[in-house]
């Protein structure tokens, strides 16, 4: 069993990002808010990830907070890589930029942090990238989608 198996159910999210012309999303329920003042949030990426690369290089990233009925486009999110597909095509995700940073909002988001990237600090085999959050909003109420273990996901924390 993985510490990640005890440490669920976290909320999912898609996080998104641009680098070079190109958009991205990945799929995280590693992340965190980490102060008020100033607000900032953190999210933890894997070393291999390609969205690692483009994080690094934009300094910016989106935090969009889905609904559950989103949960077949987040796992193709999660499970392909941008490197080689263009996941907003591929899932039907549309966009919308981002007032303060160059970034891509996913118009159909529950809500969303638009970050710039004030640190990275290495932690085993991710990188935390902290974000000061430079403008949000929650633009409607629905259910949250949070991952239990493997494949397997949860609306409800009941």
């Amino acid at each position: 069993m993985r510490i990640t198996t005890l440490a669920n159910p976290r909320q999912v999210i898609l996080v998104s990002t641009r680098a070079e012309g190109k958009d991205n999303l990945i799929a995280l329920s590693w992340h965190t808010p980490l102060s008020f003042e100033p607000m900032l949030y953190a999210i933890s990426v894997g070393k291999t990830r390609y969205s690692l690369e483009l994080l690094r290089k934009s300094k910016c990233f989106v935090v969009n907070f889905m609904d559950k009925k989103f949960e077949n486009e987040i796992w193709y999110c999660g499970s392909h890589t941008g490197k080689k597909v263009d996941k907003f095509k591929e899932t039907g995700l549309e966009k919308e930029e981002a007032e303060t940073i160059n970034s891509p909002i996913i118009k159909q988001c529950l809500g969303y942090l638009e970050c710039q990237i004030i640190k990275e600090i290495e932690v085993g085999d991710h990188i935390l990238f902290i974000g000061q959050v430079k403008k949000y909003d929650l633009k409607k109420e629905g259910k949250r989608l949070f991952h239990l273990h493997q494949n397997k996901f949860t609306s409800t924390l009941d």
